[in-house]
């Protein structure tokens, strides 16, 4: 990049993204260029060194108490193999990044370190491997399996493997050398993880007072790492600072007694309220637009409340806050997929799970759901199941909820409440096929993640029938830097052969694109529900693009999208449709003057679905096509039509590092405006 696009790329990334925040950004790399926070720490460390006296190590219990065994046990059922068997894993050296499938867990480098701000400002990779990999272990995921094990069990296997690899961990990466000190995020969520596993860990056997004092110590050092660079989460405004203010928060409730404990609750509950109120929208939206950062949240903020309720409980939670969750809670309950738990594989997924407490799987979001809605909703979930462990484990079971409801009762049944269009997400159900939409509308106010508007995603059965492809990597060569963020990998409509928003960077969009519902209807008796939602990403080309998303009375969906702008002026326009990698079958009609061009099936496992893809007129204006092309991708692989394809296309990314071949259906027109393109769902008969 030259120097006059990287001049006009900051001009506008001060314009879009504000002052403040580009200033906050530009104070910590000063103070990370300057060797500020090298000294820093490296004082905090002579100051701590003379703080080791024992009053002030004493570790006080996060949680007002822990779930009875047998309550558990009976809950669980069958399920708790599930948890043994991971345990074991751990137990045997292997542990599940990410949700995925076991690898070697690797607490030390097989390198010298050095001082954390070397690998801050290295870059995101080390030996040519992404640093998520090293982060990952690092979050201590793998101790809360092992504490939900040793507590149902008092299998003493467990509590073995904590303490060994905890010091082991302790030992291969001293204070603030390495790269798991280079992001406070990753130590904030260490020590969330360390305070449930004392939790339970406490009672062993193994727990000896020389263990316990240096893990107290431990737990100073990782407090101490946050507040230097704390201006870098206020820079962001995301995740990052709302991990770090809970890790504050949580550490000054483990060592209560400890000098620094005040400046650590003080730090983190002023951290946290700002976070609730200003990284979730009234109508629940989070501001990083991502279901598995939805998720992070709510989770975080359930900790919090235990947290609260076990240490701070005389210190009053603003009603706003509340109310925020509360909302944040019902967003992220419409979208769930009621069958499976799963949900839209929507912005950011990193794999992101900072307290695993659940037998249930990385992609069920149930337990996080059935937790929020006893504690932010004061609604319990029926029905029962395994997923309620998550409460469970954060006491949430003694709270006496004020009301039930079943678990399907809140999802956007219908598109209106009381003649009211519901706020997002947009969810529309058909009755009649058992399926259900989710449709992308959303306002920015702060960066986007991916380039999504009015992407689709369909789903019937539990299966996701059109699908978001993920994220994959952050940090990685081309084409893998963090290219699934792309308009072309998601299910909506792109023209001339550019994003809707302007791509900064791997995790920089600018110039972006705002949508909104536009209109939406409801026949009463037929079940026809329709929404129409546009976006206004093609501005400076002088195009529109509206999708209006329809179900028919025979139990199909049809999808309209429409370009338009000034008449007569040519463009192309590009549909992308991600399909599971399933049997397919294609049929053209290369004689159709109208609509049935293509119809795609493929096989799922309750009979074919069809797709048929078409272009029709607009106020009755003949079709003025210059050119027109479909092309079936898998893996980066051409299997239906002809041209070059991307190596990003036919791919699906369900959990962190892990990618899995898909179906890219891309129906391609050059024409002039007004331009129609027609997508039918057809799902099997259910009768």
């Amino acid at each position: 990049m030259n120097l006059v696009s990287r001049f006009v790329i900051g001009i506008k990334a001060l314009r879009q993204l504000g002052a403040e925040q580009l200033g906050l950004y530009a104070l910590y790399q000063l103070g990370l260029q300057t060797g500020h926070y090298h000294r820093q720490l490296t004082s905090s460390l002579v100051r701590l060194n003379d703080l080791k006296r024992e009053p002030f190590l004493n570790l006080h219990p996060c949680l007002p108490g822990l779930p009875d065994r047998y309550t558990m046990l009976d809950l669980l059922g069958d399920q708790v193999g599930q948890l043994y068997e991971q345990a074991d894993e751990i137990v045997s050296g292997k542990v599940r990044l990410f949700g995925a499938v076991p690898v070697p867990l690797v607490l030390n480098q097989s390198q010298p370190l050095v001082d954390w701000t070397n690998y801050e400002r290295g870059g995101n990779q080390i030996g040519g491997q992404d640093i998520k990999y090293i982060w990952e272990p690092g979050r201590f995921g793998w101790a809360c399996t092992l504490a939900m094990a040793y507590h149902l069990s008092d299998d003493d296997r467990y509590s073995d493997t904590f303490w060994q690899y905890t010091e082991l961990f302790l030992t291969s990466n001293p204070a603030y050398l390495g790269p798991h000190w280079s992001s406070a995020q990753e130590v904030a969520i260490r020590l969330i993880a360390l305070a449930f596993a004392l939790q339970i860990f406490i009672r062993s056997k193994q727990a000896l007072p020389d263990r316990l004092e240096n893990l107290a110590q431990a737990i100073v050092i990782h407090a101490e790492r946050i507040p230097p660079t704390l201006i870098y989460a206020r820079s962001q405004n995301n995740n990052h600072l709302l991990s770090e203010a809970l890790g504050l928060y949580t550490a000054s409730a483990l060592l209560p007694k400890h000098p620094r404990a005040p400046k650590w609750h003080a730090l983190g509950w002023k951290w946290l309220q700002y976070a609730f109120r200003t990284q979730i929208d009234r109508d629940g939206t989070y501001i990083q637009h991502s279901t598995n950062y939805h998720r992070l949240i709510l989770q975080a903020a359930l900790w919090a409340f235990e947290v609260h309720d076990g240490s701070f409980v005389d210190e009053p939670i603003p009603d706003e806050i509340s109310d925020r969750l509360q909302a944040s809670t019902h967003w992220l309950w419409k979208i769930v997929d009621p069958e499976t738990g799963w949900v839209p594989n929507l912005g950011h997924n990193d794999g992101s799970y900072i307290l695993p407490l659940t037998v249930c799987s990385y992609h069920d979001y149930r337990p996080v759901i059935y937790a929020a809605a006893q504690t932010f909703l004061k609604t319990k979930l029926l029905p029962h199941g395994s997923w309620c462990d998550m409460g469970n484990w954060l006491s949430l079971s003694p709270k006496n909820p004020q009301s039930q409801a079943e678990f399907n009762q809140y999802r956007g049944n219908q598109l209106f409440s009381h003649g009211v269009l519901q706020l997002p997400p947009h969810i529309l159900q058909d009755k009649k096929s058992g399926s259900w939409i989710a449709i992308r509308a959303a306002r920015f106010h702060s960066r986007p993640a991916h380039a999504d508007q009015l992407h689709l995603d369909l789903w019937w059965h539990g299966l996701n029938i059109a699908q978001d492809a993920g994220t994959y990597l952050y940090n990685a060569p081309p084409p893998w830097d963090n290219s699934l963020t792309s308009a072309f990998v998601h299910n909506t409509v792109t023209v001339d052969g550019r994003e809707f928003m302007h791509r900064a960077g791997p995790f920089l969009y600018l110039d972006w694109a705002q949508a909104e519902v536009v209109g939406a209807s409801f026949t009463s008796g037929k079940n026809n529900i329709s929404i129409m939602a546009e976006h206004n990403g093609y501005r400076d080309i002088g195009v529109r693009h509206k999708r209006i998303v329809s179900t028919l009375e025979n139990g199909h969906w049809r999808v309209t999208d429409l370009l338009d702008g000034s008449f007569d002026t040519v463009h192309i326009a590009r549909l992308h449709w991600l399909m599971p990698d399933w049997e397919y079958e294609i049929q053209e009609y290369p004689d159709s003057a109208e609509y049935d061009l293509y119809d795609i099936r493929i096989r799922s496992p309750y009979g074919w679905v069809t797709l048929k893809l078409g272009l029709s007129e607009t106020d009755g204006k003949p079709l003025q096509i210059k050119n027109r092309s479909f092309k079936l991708v898998r893996a980066g692989n051409l299997l239906y039509g002809s041209g070059s394809v991307s190596p990003i296309s036919g791919w699906a990314s369900p959990t962190y590092g892990y990618k899995i071949p898909a179906l890219s259906c891309i129906l391609e027109t050059t024409q002039s405006l007004p331009i129609n393109l027609k997508s039918e769902w057809i799902l099997p008969n259910e009768s």
